[in-house]
């Protein structure tokens, strides 16, 4: 009997499992992930004989299953708290912070990270710019030594021997100085959620640049603070447990708020803090510059001494740059992952800047820079 009720039970619930799926409308979109999900597959016999129509079936049914991200929840606690795994799927929860695992040190990408700086530096850089470069260490750097983490020294070290070779080393390319900003930096200054550092926390960030670029000290000025609200950062939605949300706050004065931007991809005028994208975006942290963008140029009005600064950057770029504004007329945020770097002077005039190089561990240990 009891055997009995357990078969039943069982087909009852494969039964119940498969007539929901057949009546859930598929999803575009998992906010929780920030990803697009898994359409069915589009069938041909092409594709049936190769066995592609399969695969993608495969990962249709994963990703458009019923309740998924209550069953990944699932998933998480168990591991964490029952089998005590040290991660899931590469995240681990310590603290009610959690943290990705970024290791080893990917030697490889990470010298075809510098060539890529290497090749703009050779292209488009001269004698009458001030140029620098610096490395924002991933949260885990700041755990303890026990903890798989990249040493921002040892990728620093590959940076330097690549961006050293060859004809980097001519007279009349001007120094490339290293900027070091671990020490301006701390476990604290990092949303718990997420991998991207708070801008209210990262003012010891940008004294740091300021002395070492030679900049006006603006550590003294104070900034209005508008807390915007809960924050669910990207690793939340991976880990699929539920941890306290972190706050987005946004710092402002009337450099800020009186300055532009223009986006080159939708040709428009924009604010520097887009609050639309707070309302609609999958990724709060898109209210900081529009998120993502390929190529930006922010105009501060309250300064005419025609200084401008060229900020290759990542994501992080996005929210340290409304601090750094102080000392520019002009800011123009270049993202070399999603805009080709053999086109720039299709857009930048490049004479007489300051230029920055900013790069988190994360983006540099791959090859994501074109």
């Amino acid at each position: 009997m009891k055997n009995k009720i357990i078969a039943i039970g069982f087909i009852l619930i494969l039964f119940v499992c498969f007539a929901l799926n057949i009546i859930k409308k598929d999803e575009e979109i998992s906010t929780s992930e920030r990803r697009k999900l898994a359409k069915f597959p589009t069938i041909t016999l092409e594709n049936v004989v190769k066995g592609k129509t399969s695969e993608e079936f495969d990962k249709y049914t994963v990703d458009q299953f019923v309740l998924r991200d209550s069953f990944r929840s699932i998933k998480s606690f168990w591991s964490n708290y029952v089998f005590r795994k040290k991660d899931n799927n590469g995240l681990f929860l310590k603290d009610d912070r959690i943290y990705k695992i970024e290791y080893p040190l990917n030697k490889e990408y990470v010298k075809k990270s510098a060539e890529k700086i290497k090749n703009v530096y050779e292209k488009y850089l001269n004698g009458n710019m001030n140029i620098y470069y610096s490395i924002i260490p991933d949260k885990n750097y700041y755990l303890e030594s026990d903890y798989l983490k990249i040493d921002v020294k040892d990728m620093q070290k590959v940076l330097e021997e690549t961006l050293n070779q060859g004809t980097l080393q001519k007279a009349e390319l001007p120094e490339m100085e290293y900027i070091d900003i671990t020490n301006a930096l701390s476990l604290e200054d990092y949303y718990k959620t997420d991998l991207h550092w708070k801008q209210e926390n990262i003012k010891k960030v940008v004294s740091t640049l300021e002395s070492e670029m030679n900049l006006k000290d603006t550590s003294s000025i104070n900034y209005e603070t508008q807390e915007l609200g809960d924050f669910y950062g990207t690793y939340y939605g991976q880990l699929g447990m539920n941890v306290p949300p972190d706050k987005i706050t946004i710092l402002s004065n009337n450099v800020i708020e009186n300055a532009t931007c223009y986006n080159y991809e939708t040709n428009k005028t924009e604010n520097i803090y887009d609050m639309k994208k707070w309302q609609t975006s999958s990724d709060k942290y898109d209210v900081y510059l529009s998120g993502a963008v390929p190529l930006i140029t922010i105009e501060n009005k309250s300064n005419q001494n025609g200084k401008e600064l060229l900020l290759f950057r990542d994501s992080f770029g996005s929210s340290i740059a409304p601090l750094l504004l102080e000392n520019y007329q002009k800011i123009t945020l270049i993202d070399l992952r999603y805009v080709s770097s053999t086109i720039l002077s299709n857009y930048i005039d490049f004479e007489n800047q300051d230029v920055l190089f900013l790069y988190s561990t994360l983006v540099l240990n791959q090859n994501v820079l074109r």
